[in-house]
């Protein structure tokens, strides 16, 4: 088949077929070699692994208080509403035939309820088994038998530029199917830099947070949870958790009720040419060490502001975003060996790897603070929280009961940051500045949920 296209003036001939474009060509003149020939190529079709692997992928509908409440964001003011309304839609995928469930975290954060609809049109009522925050990751649990379940693959295998397919909800649209390749691989992304991030050109939009991304063969390599965009809508730049990381985490909330991460008590930076020239390296390489938390894992260990990590137990650490990713999967008191450059010369480390959020510090085993005028509990963010999130400041809510804060949409795992125009610095002084405010007038109060800040406003009840 051949069509005409006239651009500029000139007319072009397009001979369509793949596989076949060599096919009429003229032979050689005498004498002169043949080109290499062409290796027929065929886009890939998907089709099979939609027909087996669709069946294991599920729409998690959320319920909150306010219907317009969006679901991957946090809430602004709101005001309960009996029952619940539907006010958010994402994907999941399942993992056990009797009804264990992955998603997003922010998928099902804040919800009263949640319903899972399957290929079948079955709609079953599930239960948060538990979350973690610093992956967002979210384990479900529904009531049944015999599901189809997802074959987890393994994402350690991953190259870039190998076909992947994903399978969600798009802005509600149930069971679409979307294609593309991974475009990079270890991306570190603002806020989340425990995350490994895979990088696809995958068409994804708000629905398919949650669901699974799979590879040629039908296996999950990748849960799909962010994109990157001007516009709030897809710009071939979307971002999945690695299925390897999301494994090791679902174990731990499903054995434990939550997961635990490493933590090695430092602050790093990429090296520049012009530091890596000061530090007598040909180019740069490895996570320059700006910062370390006294009596951390790493100050425990003599790491020291000004060197160099280039290897941790012999793998190589090419940028600073390769760190956090690696002491994030390790088990706390694991001990690991780094390779640090200091003054010049190689040398090995040995340390003991220390949980994340069990830093030092006097108030770390505290009682959680109870603010009975807003309906809260909370507790201080040690150093190590603080560091991680970038934070200086700032109180984690432990349990959220009925009152001013939740009617405005505050959540148990939230951080408050300011009340009023004071900073809330810890749990300690958070009673004082309720005390000083006034009762029936809203308030703005500013929470942070994953990366996003937010103010919502608050109105006080009277003293007791």
């Amino acid at each position: 088949m051949t069509m005409k296209f006239r651009l500029f003036g000139l007319t072009l001939a397009l001979a369509w077929g793949l596989g076949a474009l060599a096919a009429d060509a003229p032979a050689p003149a005498s004498g002169v070699e043949s080109p290499p020939a062409r290796t027929a190529y065929r886009l890939p079709d998907f089709s099979t692994l939609v027909h087996r692997q669709g069946p294991t992928v599920v729409n998690v509908r959320v319920f909150r208080a306010k219907p317009d409440e969006p679901a991957e964001a946090p809430q602004a003011s709101r005001q309960p509403l009996h029952p619940p309304r539907e006010s958010g839609l994402g994907s999941g995928f399942v993992v056990s035939a009797n009804g264990i469930i992955l998603t997003n975290r922010h998928v099902v954060a804040g919800a009263e309820k949640i319903s899972v609809r399957f290929s079948d049109k079955r709609e079953l009522p599930a239960r948060v088994v538990g979350v973690d925050p610093l992956t967002d990751l979210a384990v479900l649990k529904v009531e049944a038998e015999n599901l189809a379940v997802a074959t987890l693959g393994d994402s350690s295998r991953l190259q870039v530029g190998q076909w992947v397919l994903a399978i969600g909800a798009p802005l509600g649209l149930e069971r679409t199917a979307t294609q593309g390749i991974v475009s990079a691989l270890g991306r570190a992304l603002p806020n989340d830099s425990y995350v490994p991030f895979i990088q696809t050109d995958v068409p994804i939009n708000p629905g398919n947070s949650g669901g699974p991304l799979f590879d040629l063969e039908g296996n999950v390599v990748g849960i799909n949870a962010q994109i990157v965009s001007n516009s709030g809508g897809y710009m071939g730049l979307s971002f999945a958790i690695p299925i390897n990381t999301a494994v090791a985490v679902a174990k731990q909330i499903l054995e434990r009720g939550h997961a635990t991460h490493g933590w090695l008590g430092v602050s790093t930076q990429d090296l520049t040419p012009e530091l890596a020239q000061a530090y007598g390296m040909d180019i740069p390489r490895g996570s320059l060490v700006n910062e370390v938390t006294p009596e951390g894992p790493a100050d425990q260990a003599g790491l020291q502001a000004g060197d160099v990590i280039l290897a941790i137990d012999k793998q190589a650490i090419a940028d600073s975003a390769d760190l956090p990713p690696i002491i994030g999967a390790s088990q706390p008191g694991t001990e690991r060996t780094l390779t640090i450059l200091r003054d010049g010369q190689m040398k090995p480390l040995r340390l003991k790897v220390g949980e994340l959020g069990q830093g030092t510090g006097a108030n770390k085993h505290a009682a959680p603070t109870r603010i009975d005028r807003l309906g809260l509990k909370v507790s201080s963010l040690d150093a190590a929280t603080q560091q991680v999130l970038g934070l200086h400041g700032g109180v984690l809510v432990e349990e959220a009961e009925a009152g001013p804060a939740t009617a405005a949409g505050v959540q148990a795992g939230d951080i408050l940051l300011r009340l009023g125009r004071q900073a809330i610095e810890n749990a300690e002084l958070l009673p004082g500045l309720v005390a000083g405010l006034a009762a029936g007038r809203p308030i703005p109060m500013l929470v942070k949920r994953q990366d996003n800040v937010t103010f919502v406003t608050v109105t006080l009840a009277k003293k007791d």
